[in-house]
């Protein structure tokens, strides 16, 4: 693919649209664009398959399109006999075959490579600059930190795997920059989550979200997967990061990542997508990291948020109707008073994994933590991947996380979703490094708090809502 020459300055989500496009429809205003790369799982994929059958279709391009039994996959064990449910055996079972039938690529369970696919997709060098991902999860918008396009498309599978296109109406762009250097123990999810509660759940609608400024560009590629997987969240259809140097050292020697002389060729590319100056962009936010603190969630959307620090609010003081009946119904379903502190709050249980927070450089966040403590209440960690799992378990993290009570799992969605049987009992009150504290997310009734690895793990550790930094302070904890 080459660099189109105009003369427009564009963002970076427009020199990606326009080198994607195929064709455009005047009447609805829609363009078809060509994907690059399609990711599947276990939660619907059949569907596209048996559509594909009853019409006799073939897969357009089968070496574009990645199978990973990722929402079903056990926490308990890496085989098929640890999936204690039959119906989701079953669709873990169909995702491999359906992948062998239609010659696509599929890491299955126990592969050491298999795992959640937005962790895998970049892991494997699946995600590139420059490239249009889909996947019918909404979390793709995990790829844009590697500077590609990407989100979700639902029921549209089979469609793509027949002709390797989408139909799409464009999107609005909106340029979140964020300066200044983050305080200690001031993380990426935190900066996210300060971020949404800034915009609200629905700031974002109708946008694609590019995170620049002096802030983004220190992040490490899995600080930023964080930052970009949540935009769903605030409403975005994605979230994207500009590809530099960082990028580019993290992809090299990867399996899916181009070599010799495509890497060289790659890379003159991928250089060229950044935003140009005085490209247009639809909205503007600047945000002030140095203000940032640790962040934990009260409510039912991930913008229901307050520094570590701060107390439950009190809908009486909400001008707006409507936002006030939320924050009373979401206070209603967490168990919640006005003005308690959160600190104050006991937990019953911690998870700390998913596409969000289940990636290496998480888990070390978590560990430094845990070291030397005991857990007061059961936590569950379940690494991104086979590969995430690994490397931990080379670096030690493994057994820092046993010996102090948390227990180690295998790679999956896990307690996000709570669709492989690990889930929070009704009015229970678990701290989760996942993305989403819908009402029943984890389990019906379960009441979740979002927060990053180092809250979560700290957490567990105090029994209740804890700040990670006053651990730091005192080891004796």
């Amino acid at each position: 693919m080459t660099a189109p020459t105009m003369s427009t300055p564009r963002s970076m989500f427009r020199k990606i649209w326009d080198s994607h496009a195929v064709t455009h429809d005047t009447g609805s205003g829609q363009t078809l664009l060509f994907v690059d790369r399609l990711l599947l799982t276990d939660t619907s994929s059949f569907h596209a398959f048996d559509h594909l059958r009853a019409n006799r279709y073939r897969v357009r391009h089968p070496h574009r399109i990645f199978g990973e039994p990722d929402h079903f996959a056990a926490s308990r064990g890496p085989t098929l006999a640890d999936i204690a449910d039959v119906e989701r055996r079953t669709l873990v079972t169909a995702l491999q075959d359906d992948c062998r039938e239609f010659g696509l690529t599929h890491f299955p369970l126990g592969d050491p490579r298999m795992g959640i696919s937005h962790v895998v997709g970049p892991e494997q060098g699946i995600t590139l600059p420059g490239l249009f991902l889909l996947c019918g999860d909404s979390h793709t918008s995990t790829h844009g930190a590697l500077g590609a396009l990407a989100f979700g498309i639902g029921g549209q599978t089979a469609h793509i795997m027949a002709t390797q296109c989408i139909w799409q109406k464009p999107l609005g762009v909106m340029r979140i920059s964020v300066e200044g250097a983050r305080a200690p123990g001031v993380s990426a999810k935190d900066l996210i989550l300060a971020i949404i509660g800034q915009l609200g759940p629905e700031g974002g609608f109708g946008h694609v979200i590019e995170y620049a400024g002096s802030t983004i560009r220190a992040l490490s590629v899995e600080e930023r997967l964080t930052v970009c997987n949540m935009s769903i969240e605030a409403g975005a259809r994605s979230g994207m990061i500009a590809p530099d140097d960082t990028t580019f050292t993290y992809l090299e020697g990867r399996p899916y990542a181009p070599k010799g002389d495509r890497w060289a060729r790659a890379l003159a590319w991928w250089k060229t997508l950044p935003s140009d100056g005085g490209a247009h962009f639809d909205r503007e936010l600047h945000v002030d990291a140095s203000r940032v603190e640790p962040m934990i969630s009260w409510g039912n959307t991930a913008a229901d948020v307050l520094p570590i620090r701060g107390r439950v609010p009190d809908p009486a003081s909400e001008s707006n109707a409507d936002r006030r009946l939320s924050m009373t119904r979401a206070l209603d379903y967490m168990g919640l008073r006005p003005g308690i502190a959160l600190q104050d709050l006991a937990v019953d249980q911690v998870f700390i994994g998913s596409c969000t927070n289940g990636r290496i450089e998480d888990l070390r966040a978590a560990a430094a933590i845990a070291q030397g403590r005991k857990a007061r209440v059961p936590a569950l960690v379940v690494p991104g991947s086979g590969l995430v799992r690994a490397q931990a378990e080379r670096e030690g993290l493994d057994r820092i996380f046993i010996e102090a009570g948390f227990t180690w799992g295998h790679p999956g969605c896990s307690m996000c979703v709570g669709t492989n049987g690990d889930t929070v009992a009704a009015g229970k009150r678990c701290v989760s490094t996942s993305n989403r504290n819908f009402v029943g997310r984890q389990g019906p009734g379960a009441r979740t708090h979002l927060a990053s690895p180092a809250t979560a793990a700290a957490s567990a550790i105090a029994g209740r809502i804890a700040d990670a930094r006053e651990l730091f302070a005192d080891r004796s904890l």
